[in-house]
C-alpha cells in the first residue's frame, strides 16, 4: 500500500494546534499563520497568547535607597535580537559571498503591539537609546530571531513628540543596580501568570520573583558574589565571581553544583551559549569592579585588560581553555550575551569578543590578545550592531 500524500492545507486541525503549541518565536507563529487559511484559523496570533510585556514586578532592594521615597512602578521589559538581511544581499552565481551580510538589531514591543528599534550596544549602560519605529516587509528581508533579552526598568512617563507616537512611546529606564534579568523563554501559549524571573543586583546578589509577587526572594549564599545567569537547555545556571557554575532548582530555589570550579582568576565572569555548548568568558580588569555605593559619587569604571574563554567539556566534566573561537564571535551586551557566526554580519570578525568598556564599544582579538576601539561616527557598514541607514530611515 503506497504512502498517502496530504497537502499542507489538508492537515487535521488537531495536528495544526499541536504545531502551534510548539512554536516559541513570534516570527515562527507569523510565518506559520501565513501558510494558508486553515493554518491561520488553527494557530492564534502570537500577541493573543504570549505574555504581554512589559509585566509589572516589585522593585529589587537597593543598597542606596531606603525605600521611603515614592518610586515609579517597575516593569520587566522584553526585547528580541534579530539578524536582518535584505533579500537582494543574498549571493547569486555571479555575486560574491561577502554580499550575504546582515545586521544585528534589537526590537522591543509595547502593550499596544507597536515595536521600536533599540541600540543593541548602547554607549550609556543605563540609558535605553533607540531609533525611530520602522516597518519591515518580510518579503524584502530575511529575518532570523537570535534570542530574547530582558531588563527591569522604571516606567517613566514622557510626553510623545507627536500624536502618532502616543500609543507606541516606550519610556522604561533601566534600573542601574540591576545587572541582569533572566526569565525562562516563553512559548506563544505561556500565560503571564507563569512568568518567573531571576535577577542579579547590588553587584552580586541573586533574587527570584514570580509575576504577582510583592517582593523578591533572595537565592543562594548571601556571602557569594554572583556574576552572570543564563538559560541553558531550558534551565537556569549561574556563575559566581570564583567561577563556580551552579544549576538553580526552581522548585526549591536551591543551587546545585553543575561543574567543577573554573580555574580563572579574572574579575568578572560572563556565561555564553554557543552551538549548544556552555562557555565562560573571564574578564580581567585593571582594578576592582565598582561597588554600588560608589556609583553616584564616583562613577568610575575599571578598564578591561584581558579575556580568557573556557568551554565546558560535559563528557570529561571539566573546563577547557580555548585559544580560538574559530569563525564565531562573542558579543557581550548589557543585558544579554550572544554567539554569532561572523560571516553572517557586516563588519564582524571571527575569533573576537565585542563588548562595552568604560562606556565605549571595543573589540578583543583572541588571535593576538589585542584591543581595538570603535567610533560610532564610522560608516554604518562597518558596525554590524548599528542599524543601517536604509533601515532607520524607513517609513513607519
Amino acid at each position: 500500500m503506497g504512502e498517502r500524500v496530504v497537502d499542507w492545507s489538508d492537515l487535521p486541525r488537531d495536528l495544526l494546534v499541536m504545531i502551534g503549541k510548539s512554536l516559541d518565536s513570534g516570527l515562527d507563529v507569523l510565518r506559520s499563520r501565513g501558510v494558508c487559511t486553515s493554518w491561520r484559523s488553527s494557530i492564534p496570533p502570537f500577541q493573543a497568547l504570549s505574555p504581554r510585556f512589559p509585566l509589572k514586578f516589585p522593585e529589587p532592594p537597593s543598597a542606596l535607597e531606603s525605600g521611603t521615597r515614592p518610586r515609579p512602578p517597575v516593569y520587566l521589559c522584553e526585547s528580541t535580537l534579530y539578524l536582518v538581511q535584505p533579500v537582494n544581499h543574498f549571493p547569486t552565481s555571479s555575486s560574491s559571498s561577502s554580499c550575504n551580510k546582515g545586521w544585528l538589531i534589537k526590537v522591543q514591543e509595547s502593550n499596544s503591539g507597536k515595536s521600536r528599534l533599540l541600540d543593541p550596544l548602547p554607549n550609556q549602560k543605563f540609558r535605553c537609546s533607540h531609533v525611530p519605529s520602522t516597518t519591515l516587509n518580510l518579503l524584502n528581508f530575511r529575518v532570523v530571531e537570535l534570542r530574547k533579552a530582558h531588563m527591569l526598568g522604571f516606567h517613566v512617563p514622557t510626553p510623545p513628540r507627536s500624536e502618532t507616537e502616543r500609543s507606541s512611546a516606550l519610556s522604561y529606564l533601566s534600573i542601574y543596580w540591576v545587572n541582569k534579568a533572566v526569565t525562562i523563554p516563553s512559548s506563544a501559549w505561556t500565560d503571564a501568570d507563569e512568568s518567573a524571573v531571576f535577577v542579579i543586583f547590588n553587584e552580586g546578589k541573586l533574587a527570584f520573583a514570580k509575576f504577582g509577587d510583592e517582593k523578591w526572594t533572595l537565592v543562594g549564599d548571601a556571602s557569594v558574589e554572583y556574576d552572570d545567569i543564563i538559560v541553558y537547555k531550558g534551565q537556569f545556571y549561574v556563575v559566581d565571581r570564583l567561577g563556580n557554575v551552579s544549576w538553580i532548582k526552581c522548585s526549591s530555589l536551591e543551587l546545585v553544583p553543575f561543574s567543577p570550579p573554573l580555574c580563572g582568576l579574572g574579575n568578572q565572569k560572563h556565561l555564553v551559549e554557543s552551538c549548544g555548548a556552555l562557555y565562560v568568558v573571564d574578564r580581567y580588569l585593571d582594578k576592582e569592579r565598582r561597588r554600588i555605593e560608589n556609583y553616584i559619587t564616583q562613577p568610575c569604571f575599571p578598564k578591561t585588560v584581558d579575556f580568557k574563554v573556557f568551554k565546558l567539556d560535559e563528557e570529561e566534566c571539566g573546563w577547557v581553555l580555548l585559544r580560538s573561537l574559530g569563525d564565531r564571535a562573542f558579543v557581550l551586551g548589557t543585558d544579554w550575551c550572544l554567539s554569532v557566526l561572523a560571516q553572517e554580519f557586516v563588519g564582524c570578525k571571527g575569533n573576537c569578543i565585542y563588548f562595552l568598556d568604560q562606556r565605549e564599544t571595543r573589540v578583543f582579538s583572541l588571535e593576538d590578545s589585542s584591543f581595538a576601539d570603535f567610533e560610532f561616527s564610522m560608516d554604518d557598514s562597518d558596525l554590524f550592531w548599528e542599524a543601517p541607514t536604509w533601515l532607520t530611515s524607513a517609513n513607519p
